[in-house]
């Protein structure tokens, strides 16, 4: 994934059949959802809300609000809001596609600016960079943020500024490339398309935008810190299906040696005293087989998809 700063843009060159889709993901968010689509609809030619199992009104708002609407009957998860949103913009054919939260922290004024950068400037992938004085963010989220920040980058080819803004536009042959590989349900689907962006070649810049939080306190449907918790765990998960090595074998070589120095310890120990220490010699024992059983399964996960590939190659 190449990954390019850019913080202003051009202005959109937009052709008679070039078509764009926004796609707005929304849970419980009746109080904002109707302003956010009717600022929207100034700057795409559909709106496409993606109701994940709402309890209140939240369809029929976005529908009167002039968009379509596809319902969930129960609470299936952001990523899958998106891959669902994917899908319909390839069946009709959309040139780009715009995402963006159906609870009012995003300026719907600004997606001129996201589908300039990729419109003009030849990259894929446009993704909404969180900074500036107009940007509310509290110094938790912040930290958290910054957290998947660096979480995300290990899995992406480089640093990521923003891996949770849900701010982005897309060309259509990201969304091509993009969907069938999405797997997560949940809001991990942010970091996910940056991962599998970068194993896909595909090309990101960042554009910066701006974020409300003022008076949306009580709008957001999931506690900040499980949802981070979340993100995180299932982003390491990603990076250590790609990097086994660096996340299952180091760990299991730190065992190891952690292993034979405690064992040197314990002989020593026996040398000097004649007394055996049962303990060290359980804790000796428990690094050496996780240990040794880490390095294995790290070489083992590290080798056997260059096995598999080198063997598909030869049978086709």
């Amino acid at each position: 994934m190449t990954l390019v700063q850019e913080t202003s843009c051009k202005k959109i060159n937009k052709t008679a059949d070039t078509q764009t889709l926004a796609i707005i993901p929304c849970y419980n968010e009746e109080n904002t959802i109707g302003s956010v689509v009717l600022k929207t609809k100034r700057y795409v030619d559909k709106i496409l809300v993606i109701d994940d199992g709402s309890t209140d009104e939240t369809a029929k708002i976005a529908k009167d609000a002039g968009a379509t609407v596809i319902s969930h009957e129960t609470n299936r998860g952001k990523g899958d809001a998106i891959k669902i949103g994917f899908t319909y913009a390839l069946d009709h054919d959309f040139d780009y596609v715009v995402t963006i939260d159906g609870d009012g922290q995003h300026n719907p004024a600004e997606i001129p600016l996201l589908i300039g950068n990729i419109m003009n400037n030849g990259h894929d992938i446009s993704l909404g960079f969180r900074v500036g004085q107009d940007t509310e963010m509290p110094k938790w989220r912040k930290v958290g943020k910054r957290v998947l920040d660096y979480a995300t980058s290990f899995g992406s080819g480089g640093f990521v500024t923003d891996s949770q803004c849900g701010f982005r536009a897309f060309t259509k042959r990201a969304v091509k490339e993009l969907t069938p590989t999405l797997q997560g349900n949940a809001f991990s689907v942010e970091s996910e398309q940056l991962i599998k962006a970068h194993e896909l070649g595909l090309g990101l810049v960042n554009t910066n935008v701006t974020c409300k939080y003022t008076g949306l306190e009580n709008t957001s449907t999931k506690n900040p810190a499980s949802h981070g918790f979340s993100v995180l765990r299932y982003v390491i998960r990603l990076v250590a299906e790609k990097r086994p090595l660096l996340f299952i074998g180091v760990p299991g070589f730190v065992s190891v040696v952690m292993g034979f120095f405690f064992g040197i310890h314990t002989l020593q120990y026996y040398n000097q005293t004649h007394f055996f220490l049962i303990p060290y010699a359980i804790m000796v024992s428990i690094f050496l087989i996780i240990g040794a059983f880490a390095m294995f399964m790290g070489l083992m996960l590290n080798v056997l998809p260059h096995i598999l590939k080198r063997a598909n190659m030869n049978s086709g």
